[in-house]
């Protein structure tokens, strides 16, 4: 690496962590103002001070069964110790999510970019999703990413139900400077991704990206369409779609976590993108859905810049979390 491109990597590592830190901020000064409340005057964490940090978490959408795990895991430290100052609590609090929340920076779409280019075969990425979530502007931000690095990106516009997506996936490819395989509205999503991961072979494509149906009437509607899609890529890429990404607007909070839990009962998700984290106060949701469903967070959105969807870094998260 060049002293130019040090340079312009440390900048844009500045200028993500800075993203990161204002995304964060609704969620961090409504949590941090009440934890201070919580601990005024007390010396200890003593268990009225765990009964105020277990409401902050739960209103913070941390989520019940998540929350009690948290404040499980304090109260042993608490007893081990004998006396824990509220002062070390942010240090401890900031230490057990760490812990609860999955690493997943050599894993899955995190690590393509690591990846040499042209490997044989495209890494296809399954995008689902309900409709509203962001979903098909996060393929747009993800296929910015990729390709800003070098990738060779193709996206496939398989979401034929509602013809605002098949237009939005177009424009971004426009904007982006990738192709987007489309057949229009109300035709076979499976033979777009078909057509989509062919493409991408054709091509020697890095990355295909498949955008899916938002909504279909029901579970076992959506059930048998992602299936059947399913089907039909592996009769390019037998192994493929090699990531499942669920996109989640977290701003919903607690129906973020309803949803995705669906959505892993219609399909394999093996990893999340939460979006819309720079408009809420409840952050807290991604350590939430990570820890109960134990599927890694892949990517969070800060903003609305090509950019600000980040690729997650557990500790750079909770880092920035508690940075007050």
């Amino acid at each position: 690496m060049g002293l130019f491109d040090f340079f312009k990597k440390d900048k844009e590592s500045k200028e993500q962590q800075q993203a990161l830190d204002e995304g964060l901020q609704k969620t961090k000064t409504s949590f941090f103002d009440q934890l201070s409340k919580a601990v005024v005057g007390k010396a200890t964490v003593d268990e009225a001070v765990l009964d105020d940090l277990e409401t902050l978490l739960v209103h913070a959408d941390v989520g019940i069964d998540t929350t009690v795990k948290v404040i499980d895991r304090i109260e042993k430290r608490v007893a081990r110790d004998k006396y824990v100052n509220t002062s070390e609590l942010d240090r401890i609090l900031r230490e057990e999510i760490v812990d609860l929340l999955q690493d997943n920076r050599t894993s899955g779409s995190s690590a393509i970019l690591d990846r040499p280019d042209s490997p044989g075969q495209p890494f296809v990425i399954m995008v689902v999703g309900v409709n509203g979530v962001g979903k098909t502007t996060t393929i747009g931000k993800l296929a910015h990413r990729f390709h800003s690095a070098g990738k060779k990106v193709v996206l496939g516009a398989a979401d034929t139900f509602r013809a605002a997506a098949v237009d939005q996936l177009i424009i971004w490819g426009q904007r982006v400077g990738v192709p987007v395989i489309s057949h229009g509205m109300n035709t076979d999503p499976a033979s777009v991704a078909y057509d989509a991961i062919k493409q991408g072979v054709d091509l020697g494509a890095d990355v295909v990206i498949i955008d899916t149906a938002g909504r279909l009437h029901n579970k076992v509607n959506l059930m048998n369409e992602l299936n059947k899609i399913k089907r039909v890529m592996q009769k390019v890429i037998p192994d493929a779609p090699h990531e499942v990404l669920l996109v989640l607007d977290g701003s919903t909070g607690q129906n973020a976590f309803l949803q995705a839990k669906e959505f892993t009962k219609a399909t394999e998700v093996s990893a999340l993108a939460i979006t819309k984290l720079d408009g809420t106060a409840k952050g807290g949701v991604v350590i939430g859905i990570s820890d109960q469903l134990q599927v890694p967070v892949r990517y969070i959105g800060v903003g609305e810049k090509m950019t600000d969807l980040q690729l997650f870094d557990r500790r750079t998260f909770v880092n920035s979390l508690f940075r007050k």
